[in-house]
């Protein structure tokens, strides 16, 4: 089954951002229109029509049909309601999801994206490109516009060398991508057909395996036992972690029925369990799964009762608890926030929200929404004139192609601009264990930084539960604060459900598993190169991208695909990545769209 919003994008969002469309001077008639749809639905599903008897762009081809419909519905000044309705019909006429999540998923979605486009005025090509692949020319409201960079010029740079032997070091718990379901219920359908199963309210199945006591490997997220399971765990231990990292996504997938109550109770529900535990200094960053509707972040600008205060007030309550009390004015602007942890070393919280190209809000044509980035360079050259080393957190890793190419570029450009400054960066969200290199932007061939992805607590999908270890250049004088090793840990979930007694085991160890003296990102760039070569090496590194828990081989195009993502730190570039008459370009934005995560 396609991620949810991905196939909503193809249909249901682009039914009602349908209604931006320039007003046809010769409207279509609804009705003969809807017939049309009728016929062409069903001669999809009684086989006389095919996909690909459409042609390779039939999304394309649906979305200018519905947009006819609903064009018509919009010029004939219909109501939210009446166009919901039509759009719910088309929803569960082209099988987007069944009728109970097209119905609910429509009536989530429908006022965010109706108040958003209300003041907008889009071409159908502009449109119909902007969610489907191949379709026109997709509105990019923030193609053009540049973050305002210091005159004060960069330093000389000098290349991070290995700690001497002996150095002190930092060892950091890093959480990411909980997505604790509260409804989570054993034995219940793992394979409903819908987005999210293990529920009570999932679909009844036809047989097979049903939702362990622990987790499940397919359509289901996190019970809350088993995160309370690992923060058990992780409390026995808790001596050994100087301070935690927490990367967001603490909602379950059930995205299209969650409201604003919803996830401030799964908020404060795992934020006081974690609490309970856990009595170490945590820094959180905020995910794309807490807003209501999911990826719904409008920026600043936007007040009354559609302002994102209900959540960011409840963060600003939530994360000082760990967080000094002058970051709550940023957390409560745009959630973002910088605390120094130790004389010389900073950590900074970004929102990538803020360049997340499903929040819909991002369509007002917004330049550096909350002015985040200028805000992040003030930060970072603050700390480069006081000598400070500086970590970043967040949650969609900017190379990903979740994540606006202008928002990413400007991104991209501070930390080339910081490279002295920036030691390391932790991000989450793909629920993967993987990394992201930055090169010189004058010369490609030197690496500069990496952006370390870490591993889900959630097994959606098909994933074992995980966390990892960061061992840190220490607090001592002249300390790099760059990483020096790692080491990621997991619950065989297999295991755990058929003996009822959950086990968090070391799954590898960073240098020993890859043979690497050291971990900085001229290491990682040789590690990347030699994926190119050695096979072994290369299974060995896919494995731990999923966990220890493979389900389908990696060929050599998904290898030229996967060793391209690591090279590329910014999304919609792919200068790192080689082509070849049977490796497009194409193929690679492709492979980037199929394998992000929401």
């Amino acid at each position: 089954m396609a991620y949810f919003l991905m196939s909503m994008g193809s249909a249901l969002v682009c039914a009602l951002l349908l209604l931006v469309s320039v007003t046809s001077t010769a409207h279509s008639n609804v009705m003969a229109d809807m017939e049309k749809l009728d016929s062409l639905a069903k001669g999809i599903e009684d086989g006389r029509v095919s996909e690909m008897g459409l042609g390779l762009s039939w999304k394309c081809t649906l979305c200018k049909m519905g947009m006819a419909v609903v064009q018509d519905l919009f010029a004939s000044n219909k109501s939210q309601d009446e166009i919901a309705a039509v759009v719910t019909r088309l929803c569960i006429l082209f099988n987007v999801e069944d009728k109970r999540v097209c119905t609910y998923a429509v009536k989530e979605f429908k006022h965010e994206l109706l108040t958003v486009i209300d003041k907008l005025a889009l071409s159908p090509t502009e449109v119909c490109g902007l969610v489907v692949s191949d379709c026109g020319s997709p509105y990019d409201p923030t193609t053009f516009w540049n973050i305002t960079l210091p005159d004060k010029p960069k330093p000389p740079v000098t290349p991070p060398q290995p700690p001497k032997p002996g150095s002190n070091v930092s060892r950091v718990l890093f959480l990411s991508d909980v997505h604790v379901d509260l409804q989570y219920k054993p034995g219940a359908n793992a394979d409903c057909g819908e987005p999210l199963c293990c529920r009570p309210d999932s679909p009844k199945s036809k047989g097979g395996a049903t939702a362990g006591k622990w987790g499940d490997y397919r359509y289901c997220d996190t019970p809350l036992w088993t995160l309370e399971n690992l923060l058990q765990h992780l409390a026995e231990k808790q001596s050994q972690f100087d301070y935690a990292i927490w990367t967001g996504d603490i909602p379950a997938h059930n995205v299209w029925n969650q409201s604003r109550a919803d996830q401030l109770n799964v908020l404060k529900n795992v934020s006081d369990t974690v609490l309970k535990y856990l009595n170490i200094p945590i820094y959180p960053a905020l995910g794309n799964h807490e807003g209501a509707p999911v990826n719904s972040f409008p920026p600043p600008f936007i007040t009354g009762k559609d302002s994102i205060s209900w959540l960011y007030d409840a963060l600003a309550d939530t994360w000082t608890h760990w967080t000094p009390i002058d970051t709550k004015h940023n957390i409560e602007k745009g959630a973002y926030y910088s605390v120094l942890i130790q004389p010389g070393f900073r950590l900074i919280s970004i929102n990538t929200n803020y360049c997340n190209r499903g929040n819909w809000w991002l369509l007002l044509n917004t330049t550096d929404p909350a002015d985040q980035l200028q805000w992040l360079i003030t930060q970072l050259q603050y700390a480069e004139d006081n000598g400070e080393k500086v970590h970043i957190i967040g949650h969609i890793p900017p190379g990903k192609g979740d994540c606006l190419k202008a928002w990413s570029w400007n991104y991209y450009k501070i930390i080339d601009r910081y490279e002295s400054t920036v030691a390391a960066q932790f991000f989450g969200h793909t629920h993967r264990d993987h990394f992201e290199l930055f090169y010189d932007m004058k010369n490609r061939t030197r690496p500069t930084n990496v952006l370390y992805i870490g591993p889900s607590v959630t097994t959606y999908q098909y994933l074992n539960p995980g966390y990892r270890v960061y061992e840190i250049d220490g607090n001592y004088t002249g300390s790099s604060r760059m990483v020096v090793n790692h080491q990621t840990y997991i619950m065989n979930l297999t295991d755990a459900n058929l003996t009822d007694k959950p086990q968090w085991q070391l799954e590898y160890d960073a240098k020993d598993a890859y043979g690497m003296s050291s971990m900085t990102p001229a290491d990682w760039d040789k590690f990347v190169q030699k994926l190119e070569t050695d096979d072994k090496l290369f299974q060995l590194f896919y494995c731990y991208l999923h966990k220890s828990h493979v389900t389908q081989p990696c060929d050599e195009k998904c290898r030229s695909h996967l060793i391209c993502d690591l090279k590329t730190a910014h999304s919609y570039y792919f200068n790192m990545c080689p082509t070849t008459p049977g490796l497009t370009w194409r193929d690679l934005q492709n492979y980037r769209t199929a394998n992000r995560m929401c």
